[in-house]
């Protein structure tokens, strides 16, 4: 369980290299939303609605171009002043602006994806301990109202902010089943998807939640052990590549550098840009390993 502040302010939609909120955001991108009439991404819009984003895809591409265009400027100004003062090509700040500016639009781009991911990981992993704590309210003769309306106030990260609209939604008096069924339209997590379909489903039907709840945990558990099985699966080649290109490459790289700069007599500069290039990359490798590690977790753990 996670602090409910913590989770407010890293689940918040904030467009990367962006200033002021989305509906500022959005006024000043309005003249750029003709470009984008009839533009349809489906893929963007999913993404938009289960970040729960009141951005249509046209409006979203609308600030990512205006986003892109003044920081092309910049980079372009900035890249001519930097050509003049090193004395290079002017078509050096060229290069340099349709860098940045791509490298600007692809994470933008991407953003929403990025976002739905992390936020559907942050989900599945805190579905069980909130499906349990159902489980002992359900048994103890709490109604499945007030079971939602717990959960929604405790610390099950994305899980409580998730059932928090459903909570809202509920006191407009919208009945459970399609409150439930509205979030279920919403979420990018397949595991919440069925689980929340598993809750509705009992509760139209009548069913004893308790035993449908129970059902949706055991499931849950087995494609846990199978996700355990095979994060141990991935991550036996990673060690091995990490150990190759880490320890084994730049040892006997290291033992060769020596032996031929003693024979060729290189200057003692270059060996030492040598050594700190292999110490930059080894640095590099041991970071991205950390982040393969990282994202290839399972999600339920």
């Amino acid at each position: 369980m996670v602090d409910r502040k913590k989770v407010q302010d890293e689940f918040k939609f904030r467009i990367p290299f962006t200033t002021g909120n989305l509906d500022i955001l959005k006024k000043k991108s309005l003249k750029f939303s003709k470009l984008f009439q009839g533009i349809k991404n489906k893929k963007l819009k999913e993404f938009l609605i289960s970040a729960d984003v009141e951005l249509s895809t046209q409006e979203y591409l609308s600030i990512v171009t205006r986003t892109v265009g003044i920081s092309f400027i910049f980079f372009f100004l900035f890249g001519i002043l930097l050509s003049m003062i090193v004395k290079v090509s002017f078509f050096i700040g060229i290069f340099i602006a349709l860098l940045f500016s791509c490298f600007i639009f692809a994470v933008q781009f991407n953003y929403p994806r990025i976002y739905s991911f992390r936020k559907s990981k942050n989900l599945e992993k805190n579905l069980i301990p909130a499906l349990q704590d159902m489980i002992v309210q359900l048994e103890s003769g709490i109604p499945m109202f007030q079971i939602l309306s717990n959960i929604s106030n405790s610390e099950y990260g994305m899980v409580s902010k998730e059932f928090r609209k459903v909570v809202r939604q509920l006191n407009t008096g919208m009945p459970q089943v399609l409150a439930l069924e509205g979030l279920i339209k919403k979420t990018g997590s397949d595991y919440f998807k069925r689980v929340l379909w598993q809750i509705s489903n009992g509760l139209r039907s009548g069913s004893d939640m308790i035993v449908v709840i129970k059902d949706g945990i055991d499931s849950l558990n087995k494609e846990q052990a199978i996700q355990i099985q095979n994060y141990g699966g991935k991550l036996n080649p990673l060690v091995m590549f990490y150990m190759l290109i880490t320890v084994i490459v730049p040892s006997l790289g290291i033992t060769f550098l020596i032996i031929i700069s003693s024979m060729l007599g290189l200057s003692a500069t270059l060996i030492k840009l040598v050594f700190i290039s292999v110490f930059v990359f080894i640095v590099i490798i041991q970071i991205l390993f950390l982040g393969l590690v990282k994202t290839r977790r399972p999600s339920l753990l």
